[in-house]
């Protein structure tokens, strides 16, 4: 099941424009952080590819006047490798994020620190608000997309050392964690890393030769997961005592292998050091053989801000911004609460992080094949159809939430209980992914191909928005919709934080007698059927709208 809250695919690996795709192994958890943008490997979106061959087409008629055997990716690998890793990087920060909640949970913070904590995974469904502050202002000199990406990476590795210096008194502090604090920090480590993801996707489309542009979606896709494996999975595993213990080692020990400050020390070095030779050694559009110095297309701030108000004026794309907005309500309580509930009851939080790994093939398939079914004009009846799907799985989750206590042994849990976990997730994959495939393919059809990239990146992070806000309420509402009594001491009760610690004092203890997530998962079902009956029509109701209809006012 999912580490963190569940991202769409959308969330978590982006591309140029802030387009997003998920990071294959974003799970339950992760709906927000998840989307990748942003996650992704990933589902294939060709129109990347099309957006960044339609950015260099026209630029180097010389070059396609000549006739040269295509130089394949030999005389760009170091290129390709660069890109590679600087997608790793940029998972790093995005998996640590991921894996705090599941600590977090583990130390029996309340769910409105939960809420609060899940603010963290905004930035990436944002970054469409100063993406145009990127590519407009930068160093020449320096290079325009060195002047953001050295800035931020240094900024990242002194947010790690600083972290790695504080995180065990920010997680153990006498009166709990310090969630306000730890939440400032790695906001900033994901709106640093939003805006590396800016700058490095920028850079890629003239890195590459426009023969090998294609390359830059599969190292963002390929780096971007591999990083967020190595800052979420296997973290997690790692710091687990018990997990190496029984795999991982011959004598047991209290720890895990390694330390949350101990991983973040190292990855802070690794940012401060690689950033320091991508600066001195690596320049932007070098000449000499085999180099191609490429004219980008710049846009004035101003403007492609006035741009993006003439889209979501629109008629019909204000409508079905409403529609996205609200679309994903009744699987709020699902995709953000459920695997906080499981690691609540026990559940060890690295087992939960390692189902992800076995989602990878069917991430990797379900669009190829749902895909088939989306390519028609109406690609919004399979997000139509699926919708009820999708929300009885959120009444499954509440079943297996509730069956978890019982099913409990003295050495953990029995090996068929992780299998019915992972059937569940990956049946919630399905109707995921089937959502997220026809919302995309709807809006590829939809956009003004005159201005594609603004178009869609502003479509999509509205999905995204759609996805973040109602998981920050679901979190938020879980502890007041909850009812505690105090058991054993006369004239206790345990409606707070000092109420409980009261009645622990004069002997009792707090009995829950109402859990919250059950009473949102059944109401969030019933929102989501309402949406769907009322709504979703409605949202089918677009697909006979005719193309000038979305055609933005601005070019006609």
């Amino acid at each position: 099941m999912p580490t963190a809250p569940i991202m769409e695919p959308s969330d978590l690996i982006t591309h140029k424009n802030g387009r997003q795709r998920k990071m294959v192994g974003a799970n339950l958890l992760s709906e927000n952080m998840r989307d990748v943008d942003r996650g992704e490997t990933s589902s294939p979106e060709p129109e990347v590819e099309e957006e960044a061959e339609g950015l260099i087409r026209g630029t180097d008629s010389e070059d396609r006047r000549r006739h040269k055997a295509r130089p394949g990716i030999r005389g760009e690998l170091g290129n390709i490798l660069l890109l590679l890793f600087l997608y790793v990087l940029q998972g790093i920060p995005l998996g640590l994020a991921g894996s705090i909640p599941l600590i977090l949970q583990s130390k029996n913070v309340s769910y409105k620190d939960q809420a609060f904590f899940s603010f963290v995974f905004w930035p990436f469904s944002l970054k469409l608000f100063w993406a145009p502050l990127v590519d407009a202002l930068y160093f020449s000199r320096f290079g325009r997309r060195k002047s953001w990406l050295v800035p931020t990476q240094y900024l990242l590795g002194l947010f790690m050392l600083y972290l790695s210096l504080t995180v065990n008194s920010l997680l153990q502090s006498e009166t709990g964690p310090c969630v306000v604090t730890l939440t400032a920090v790695f906001f900033m480590l994901a709106f640093l890393a939003a805006t590396q993801d800016i700058a490095v996707d920028g850079w890629a489309l003239t890195m590459l030769s426009r023969e090998n542009v294609g390359y830059a979606s599969t190292c963002n896709s390929v780096g971007q997961t591999a990083g967020y494996f190595l800052g979420n999975v296997l973290f997690l595993a790692l710091e687990s005592a018990d997990f190496c213990n029984k795999y991982l080692r011959l004598e047991p020990k209290d720890t895990g292998i390694v330390t949350l400050s101990d991983f973040l020390f190292f990855w802070g070095i690794v940012f401060l050091v690689s950033t320091t030779l991508v600066a001195i050694f690596k320049r932007e559009n070098e000449h000499g053989k085999g180099k191609r110095k490429v004219p980008e297309e710049t846009q004035g701030v101003m403007e492609t801000y006035k741009l993006l108000f003439s889209i979501i004026k629109m008629p019909t794309v204000f409508t079905f911004c409403v529609l996205l907005l609200t679309a994903k309500i009744g699987f709020s309580a699902a995709d953000a609460v459920t695997g906080l509930k499981l690691v609540e009851a026990g559940v060890p939080k690295e087992q939960l992080a390692l189902l992800a790994v076995p989602m990878v093939p069917l991430q990797i398939l379900l669009p190829v094949i749902i895909s088939k079914y989306t390519a028609g004009p109406r690609p919004l009846d399979v997000f139509y159809k699926a919708f009820p799907f999708r929300l009885l799985i959120g009444l499954e989750y509440a079943l297996l939430v509730w069956w978890t206590p019982s099913v409990k042994q003295e050495g953990g849990f029995p090996v068929y209980y992780f299998a019915i976990v992972l059937l569940s997730y990956a049946l919630h994959q399905v109707a995921l992914y089937s959502m997220y495939v026809a919302c995309m393919a709807f809006h590829a059809k939809v956009s003004d191909p005159l201005i594609g990239g603004t178009y869609m990146t502003l479509l999509n992070t509205v999905t995204n928005l759609g996805g973040n806000w109602p998981s920050t309420v679901a979190l938020w509402m879980v502890d007041p919709l909850t009812s505690k009594e105090c058991q054993g001491a006369v004239g206790q009760s345990c409606g707070s934080s000092e109420e409980a610690g009261l009645c622990v004092k004069e002997g009792g203890f707090c009995v829950t007698t109402l859990d919250g997530y059950y009473v949102e998962s059944v109401v969030c079902v019933v929102i989501g059927l309402a949406w769907w009956v009322w709504l979703g029509k409605k949202m089918r109701r677009l697909q006979e709208q005719s193309p000038a209809a979305w055609r933005c006012r601005i070019n006609q």
